[in-house]
């Protein structure tokens, strides 16, 4: 069990007071109707009540929006065949005989915040997956229906149209300019406590997390971030938008993660274009190269596989009819460079297949038992979960 403790700050110029030996006479001890009116009179504000924080939130508040969403869930009864039809028991179970399906209505909450004054706003894939209504609702308390022009499960971006314009909007920042030990501010609706505001520092980028079918760059901060703030938006000190809050780990505190802003914005232009987002796919599964991974391989009995390399990228698992099949590429090979560079771990290989793009060639050079091998392979869009092998 955790016990609170309360912390206070100490001024950088506070003075040893173990060493005055004597108080100054030039100020006099107030009395005690001196200190009940002093404790009665109100606080005028200081220069430090208008910190950054302030100006982040009205800057960008009237631009975030509470998004709640509703789904019907139908229940069939569990009935086996012939067991209630049967008149003789209808005289004992009556009206409660479980014949009839059920249905009941899932209720679900987000954030979002705008990004065109004509109403489209970005949020979570999760938030409004499976939704049947889409309620949007900004600060000012005004409510919209919204409908879902596209949402994309891989990256966990959406977006919601709303009808209207001249709709407030936030400012964005490039996700490049975002480093480790920068402020960073979170609005949104965490449990339903509207436009809740939380402040920490980004503590890490691109991180990679086994949250979809891919690897993605995602930034760590620890402002808190809870169920309700997903969608809403990370913002700099500047009040610009650096990511979408998309991710906690149960358990620890002060653990979140957003999508880089770039990253959203480019999903989202194309959601919006063409309802839906298609990812370059090799189809390798892949593995950093070090001497712990390096020495169990080349120790593993009867492996027909022999690492010469010291470092790339190992090709752990090669998928059935995937482009890289296709030209040749085994497991037990090591990358060593893409497009004439040279790649040292294994979120490089995304990032360098989603900047060659679809349909593009790319040149993937590799070391297969101590010989230099280079293919030639065009990735494709990546399989649907129904599709993929």
């Amino acid at each position: 069990m955790l016990i609170p403790v309360t912390v206070g700050l100490l001024s950088s110029c506070s003075r040893d007071l173990s060493r005055q030996t004597s108080l100054p006479t030039t100020s006099p001890i107030p009395t005690v109707a001196e200190t009940q009116n002093q404790a009665n009179r109100p606080l005028a504000p200081t220069q430090e009540d208008d910190n950054f924080v302030v100006a982040v939130v009205e800057k960008v508040e009237p631009a975030v929006v509470q998004i709640n969403t509703q789904r019907t869930v139908r229940t069939e009864a569990p009935q086996l065949p012939g067991t209630f039809d049967n008149p003789f028991f209808e005289r004992f179970f009556g009206e409660a005989v479980p014949t009839q399906p059920t249905e009941r209505v899932v209720r679900g909450l987000g954030s979002g915040f705008v990004i065109n004054p004509n109403g489209q706003i970005l949020t979570n894939a999760h938030v409004v997956s499976d939704a049947d209504r889409v309620t949007v609702t900004f600060s000012s308390g005004r409510t919209y229906e919204g409908k879902v022009l596209g949402k994309d499960p891989v990256s966990d971006v959406a977006v919601v149209q709303i009808e209207g314009n001249n709709f407030p909007t936030v400012e964005v920042a490039s996700s490049d300019s975002i480093k480790p030990g920068q402020w960073a501010v979170a609005i949104g609706n965490p449990l339903g406590l509207q436009q809740t505001v939380t402040v920490g520092v980004i503590s890490a980028i691109e991180r990679s997390l086994n949250l979809s079918t891919r690897p993605s760059n995602y930034i760590q901060a620890d402002a808190a971030i809870n169920p309700g703030n997903s969608g809403g938006p990370l913002l700099n000190a500047r009040g610009q938008v650096i990511g979408v809050n998309t991710a906690i780990i149960q358990g620890p505190q002060g653990i979140g993660f957003a999508i880089p802003i770039d990253t959203a914005q480019r999903i989202a232009q194309q959601l919006i274009t063409e309802g839906k987002v298609e990812y370059p796919y090799l189809g390798v599964q892949t593995l950093t190269l070090t001497p712990e991974v390096k020495q169990k391989i080349n120790n593993y009995p009867n492996s027909n596989i022999r690492i010469v390399a010291d470092q790339g990228i190992l090709v752990v698992r090669v998928v059935p009819g995937s482009p890289a099949a296709r030209v040749g590429i085994r497991a037990g090979d090591v990358i060593q460079q893409i497009n004439n560079q040279p790649v040292n771990n294994a979120e490089q290989i995304q990032q360098a297949v989603e900047k060659n793009g679809l349909n593009n060639n790319l040149q993937i050079q590799v070391l297969r038992n101590g010989q230099n091998l280079e293919f030639t392979v065009q990735p494709q869009p990546l399989p649907s979960p129904t599709n993929n092998q």
